[in-house]
């Protein structure tokens, strides 16, 4: 088994490296002038069952391409399986048509990665769960739940004045399924804007009077959403609000926007690299998710059972 890992997760690579107590394969990963890329691998990985290790955050599109190139080098070298590790799935957003005349992004990067020749798709928490379908090779989306469920337990050791908050009513199930593994109460934030150019109006399904509320969702992005609701929740009466989020993608005016919040803290995973300005705002804690991809890898590798992960 190797381990190759493209530019964008280099320290969550490093630490599945040493869960796994395996080096990381040599390898080049260049840019010509043009902003072309080259991989070159430097060591021998003929009949290798070979694990590439790429998030296509941002930028989705060089991280993309460069997945992409190193699994068709690693097909020339003639590895003998290829499995692609996408901790986050970029394009998962795009998973239907929203209107007439629109792409299905998420199904043309899931065509581009079984086409450059991965045999198989390890990833992490899609945003949604079908996306599995659009690939036409073996596909295993790892949970973060009982990770997170560990995590609160550590830091929210009284249950009862815990309440498991979803920030829309897309992710109920998912925040159920959290929720249940606690064994607390779960709350819904209902948004929606009455007309376009008009304020969102957020109605919360349950009484959050006096409790600790953990909003749980898998991507924060511009965090408007996050944010509002966390703000709705503590006009309902909720004690505190805090956020649990497996993909930290930040962009735009996220960071200020939780600075300013009145979130007591957002938690992500290492899913993406975080920047320097992540890693210094004081609401933001990072858990690492090696073990679990880690682990993941091991069983790929040794043919055993992924699901039993999550018993």
């Amino acid at each position: 088994m190797k381990l190759l890992a493209a530019n964008s997760n280099r320290t969550l690579a490093q630490a599945i490296g040493d869960y796994l107590d395996i080096p990381l394969t040599k390898a080049r990963v260049q840019r010509f002038l043009d902003n072309e890329i080259f991989v070159t691998i430097d060591e021998n990985v003929r009949g290798e069952d070979v694990f590439v290790i790429q998030s296509t955050s941002y930028p989705a599109n060089d991280n993309l391409m460069e997945l992409l190139i190193c699994i068709d080098a690693l097909t020339r070298a003639s590895a003998k399986r290829i499995t692609a590790v996408i901790p986050y799935f970029g394009y998962a957003r795009q998973d239907r048509k929203t209107g007439g005349r629109t792409p299905i992004s998420a199904k043309l990067v899931a065509n581009l990665v079984t086409r450059a020749g991965a045999h198989r798709v390890l990833t992490m928490d899609l945003h949604a769960g079908q996306i599995q379908g659009f690939f036409d090779i073996p596909t295993d989306n790892l949970v973060a739940i009982p990770f997170m469920a560990k995590d609160i337990k550590a830091n929210y050791p009284d249950p009862h004045e815990l309440m498991i908050v979803s920030p829309d009513v897309g992710g109920v199930v998912r925040a159920r399924a959290l929720a249940d593994r606690l064994n607390v109460d779960l709350a819904i934030v209902d948004k929606r804007r009455p007309r376009p150019g008009e304020s969102e109006v957020m109605n919360i399904i349950g009484d959050v009077t006096g409790r600790r509320c953990i909003l749980f969702d898998d991507i924060v992005d511009s965090a408007g959403t996050l944010c509002h609701a966390a703000k709705a929740l503590m006009d309902r009466g909720a004690k505190a609000v805090s956020a649990y989020v497996s993909h930290g993608v930040l962009s735009g005016p996220a960071l200020g926007r939780v600075a300013d919040s009145v979130l007591s803290e957002l938690v992500i995973t290492d899913s993406i690299e975080a920047t320097e300005a992540i890693r210094a705002n004081a609401k933001i804690r990072i858990v690492g998710v090696a073990p679990l991809i880690g682990e993941a890898i091991r069983r790929i590798a040794n043919e055993e059972s992924v699901s039993k992960l999550f018993d």
